[in-house]
């Protein structure tokens, strides 16, 4: 790595934290937390995004969830059983109430299955739940889940499956999107969309009471502006996602870095169905234009760990693979052999919610070896719309960081790069069939073998160059207690606060 590669990356690093003044607001009656982007959805159904999670998971209780450890544990379940290979019934709490005051029963579960797995409803998770082919109400407090086979990954994906009401959900159609009714630790009392979420909390949640009386989530694009809030005590704890912002603040005595390695991988995805992306060559040309080393030491300041597979060591049935390697010399002869001239301009779609030096950085390599990257940046909900959309308006080349919130290789594999998932614009037979028998056997064993299969094609395929584990960071107030985890869940509920 020259040093003159490394100087020019760090010119896009962003400057040092200025001095401000000391905070103006601390106490625990109004919980404040800045957001990079607004809320694409509070419909736990719908979008899936980080910061729509973060607000909608403290309005909804979710059938499983884990705990700090990362294991499964009960939510509003208590207990499970298998009945066989493709049956499992839930055991329910009954002393769970919405925010509308009806109780939660085994129906509203019942339906919240039904709802985000039926395929007109066209959720953007539909294919971490379509194995599910039937819920049934079986008694009055046990739901009967089915699955078109042996599914192992079941309980991994219902920690993410919310609980909506039936009677509201029906009733208020798509507006349930503007007056979600969950049965949450807090309630939203008003949304001013662009500007804040407010939300109250619930006195009778059945876990206790909830840590904050109000609570404030704001849409805070500009990152600086989110650190100086937490400096100044405008804001509580905010997310951050540069990696040179959190090493400037680690000194810092007004605030505090709360981090960890996640199972989220940050990835440059390939198009192998729109332009020039769609020659093999030039999919491994570009997987030699990257120089991730000099992207983790010099932008990201040592926190990722690089990976070779789309997929992390948090998730089971990770396994790495032979890096392809930094050579602009391969490259560009990769693409005169594909007949791509120097210049060739290619569509790269990404969004202000990504570290932006990362993204300039990968610009800045395709333009060494000759593409022309053209960025189209747009906000996060409209990217996320392309990137679902048809192949020649999801970029030939998009940065994209992704979690499946399940810790398992079929949560990030499958929708990513079977071509059923309207994620995917990749399509290969082998892969489909052994991402399908990968979700279709309990055997562990075989599901390692099936997912190295997956891997191995797509290594050779190149949909995506990987190019790290992300990390989870956020900048806090010195009086939070907040412990980050693998699966980048930000519940209140596990949200202290000393004095």
């Amino acid at each position: 790595m020259s040093p003159s590669r490394v100087a020019a990356l760090l010119t896009l690093a962003l400057g040092g934290i200025a001095a401000v003044a000391a905070p103006a607001r601390a106490d625990r009656n109004l919980f404040v937390v800045d957001l990079p982007t607004d809320p694409a959805s509070l419909d736990p159904h719908l979008q899936w995004d980080p910061d729509s999670y973060t607000v909608y998971r403290n309005l909804f209780d979710n059938l499983l969830t884990r705990d700090a450890s990362g294991a499964i544990v009960p939510q509003v379940a208590t207990s499970w059983r298998y009945d066989s290979d493709t049956q499992i019934s839930f055991e329910l709490r009954d002393d769970i109430r919405f925010s509308d005051g009806t109780p939660l029963t085994a129906d509203d579960v019942a339906y919240s299955i039904r709802r985000i797995t039926d395929p007109a409803f066209r959720s953007p998770q539909l294919s971490q739940f379509d194995q599910i082919t039937g819920a049934e109400v079986v008694g009055p407090r046990t739901v009967r889940i089915t699955t078109r086979s042996a599914y192992p990954v079941l309980l991994s994906q219902l920690t993410k499956l919310s609980i909506v009401p039936r009677a509201a959900a029906e009733r208020l159609g798509a507006s349930f999107n503007a007056q979600p009714v969950g049965s949450g630790p807090y309630r939203l009392t008003a949304r001013t969309q662009g500007v804040r979420v407010e939300l109250a909390a619930n006195p009778s949640y059945w876990r206790g009471a909830p840590p904050f009386p109000r609570v404030e989530m704001r849409p805070v694009p500009d990152e600086s502006t989110r650190i100086a809030d937490v400096r100044t005590g405008r804001a509580d704890i905010a997310r951050i996602l540069s990696t040179d912002n959190a090493d400037g603040l680690r000194n810092d005595r007004q605030v505090q870095v709360l981090w960890a390695p996640t199972e989220r991988v940050s990835l440059l995805m390939l198009n192998t169905q729109d332009g020039p992306t769609r020659d093999p060559r030039v999919r491994e040309a570009i997987a030699h234009a990257v120089d991730r080393d000099t992207i983790i030491e010099a932008l990201l300041r040592g926190y990722a760990r690089p990976v070779n597979a789309p997929l992390t060591p948090a998730s089971f049935g990770f396994a790495d693979a032979p890096a392809y390697g930094f050579d602009i010399a391969r490259a560009r002869a990769l693409l005169r052999e594909a007949g791509v001239a120097p210049g060739t301009k290619v569509s790269f779609l990404t969004s202000p919610v990504f570290d932006q030096r990362v993204v300039q950085a990968l610009q800045q390599m395709l333009g060494e070896v000759g593409l022309d990257a053209q960025l189209n940046t747009v906000e996060l909900a409209n990217y996320l719309r392309l990137r679902q959309g048809r192949p020649d308006e999801a970029g030939q080349v998009s940065f994209f960081r992704w979690s499946c919130g399940c810790q398992d290789a079929d949560g990030t594999l499958f929708p990513l790069f079977h071509s059923s998932s309207q994620w995917a614009k990749y399509s290969n037979p082998a892969v489909d069939a052994a991402l399908q028998a990968g979700r279709n056997t309990l055997d562990e064993g075989a599901r390692r073998t099936a997912y190295r299969t997956a891997l191995d094609a797509l290594h050779r395929d190149i949909p995506a160059v990987p190019l790290f584990q992300d990390v989870t960071m956020h900048v806090a107030n010195r009086h939070v207690r907040f412990q980050p985890t693998a699966n980048e869940s930000f519940l209140l509920m596990d949200v202290g606060w000393t004095e």
